[in-house]
């Protein structure tokens, strides 16, 4: 049933790895909100292995229960062919595409001593190229309509993570690859604005498969009646309302997000600076630095550092 306010009502959105978790959370809400949905997902276990459309179909199935437009695509998003279909899928089905909601991922934790180039490469692929190439594809055909005269409202919602703004012990390819979808973030913002085209990037904390046994206790579903802080539904109201045409001037931002808590993140910024005017010796940077660290803020945490 579609949400009195209907926030993206005439909206075309395509959300990648909808089949579970955070991703299927966000299809049905958009959908709830107007949305018509293509639901991504290629069905592949924890560690990306397998494949299978059950899932994709499953989130189909329950938009259209409950009175929705939505369609399944079971493509490989981080190939070109695949998220080149995505878009298609959008256009092909519903004539248009407003929307852009990059989540698709999964795992392979290792410390880096034991971290595999194979693990590396899998997660950098899913996560980071599996972020670029719809978003390079999607942005073509929104700059293609920009400059036919049809100026587009287009949102794309990037998915980062606190591992990839602060890191994360056990998950080095995983946070450089988060890290990167920020800075993938703040350029496509840079650049697409022109034609219309507003990028931002959420980093939510939420169970899902990828979370739900690394942080068991942070993770568990409360008592009955209790407010459920970690549901991924909690997550989905911020990614409807950037994916709106309602979040007009919001764009290049990062926001961590959980439970009924928003944070605006804020990046590097120039903090303490010495300047000598000339070439510093060794001893002197060294010098310099020491003062420089005893000024600065204290960094936060890695994650799960001890």
């Amino acid at each position: 049933m579609t949400s009195p306010t209907a926030l993206c009502a005439g909206r075309v959105a395509v959300v990648t790895g909808a089949g579970r978790g955070l991703g299927r959370a966000h299809a049905l809400a958009l959908a709830a909100e107007g949305a018509k949905v293509v639901v991504n997902d290629l069905g592949v276990g924890l560690d990306g292995s397998g494949s299978g459309t059950g899932p994709a179909q499953q989130v189909v199935k329950e938009i259209r229960a409950a009175g929705g437009e939505a369609v399944a695509h079971n493509g490989d998003i981080a190939t070109s062919e695949g998220a080149a279909s995505l878009v298609a899928a959008a256009l092909d089905s519903f004539g248009r595409l407003d929307t852009l909601v990059n989540n698709a991922g999964f795992l392979r934790d290792r410390m880096l001593v034991n971290l595999d180039e194979d693990d590396w490469d899998a997660v950098m692929r899913v996560h980071l190229k599996g972020h670029f190439l719809p978003l390079r594809h999607a942005a073509a055909h929104w700059r293609a309509e920009a400059k036919a005269g049809r100026a587009p409202a287009a949102r794309v919602v990037n998915t980062s993570s606190g591992a990839g703004l602060l890191g994360s012990v056990g998950q080095g390819n995983y946070a450089a690859a988060k890290a990167g979808i920020v800075g993938l973030t703040l350029v496509a913002a840079a650049e697409m604005g022109r034609y219309g085209v507003q990028v931002n990037a959420i980093a939510p904390a939420a169970r899902t498969r990828m979370t739900e046994a690394t942080f068991a206790e942070t993770m568990a579903a409360p008592g009955e009646g209790a407010f459920d802080a970690m549901a991924p539904e909690n997550v989905s109201p911020l990614v409807v309302w950037l994916g709106s045409a309602a979040s007009a001037g919001v764009s290049g931002r990062v926001f961590e997000t959980e439970a009924g808590r928003i944070t605006v993140m804020e990046g590097w910024r120039p903090g303490p600076t010495a300047d000598k005017g000339a070439r510093w010796t060794p001893a002197e940077a060294g010098e310099a630095v020491t003062g420089l660290l005893a000024a600065a803020e204290t960094p936060q945490p890695v994650y799960g550092a001890s």
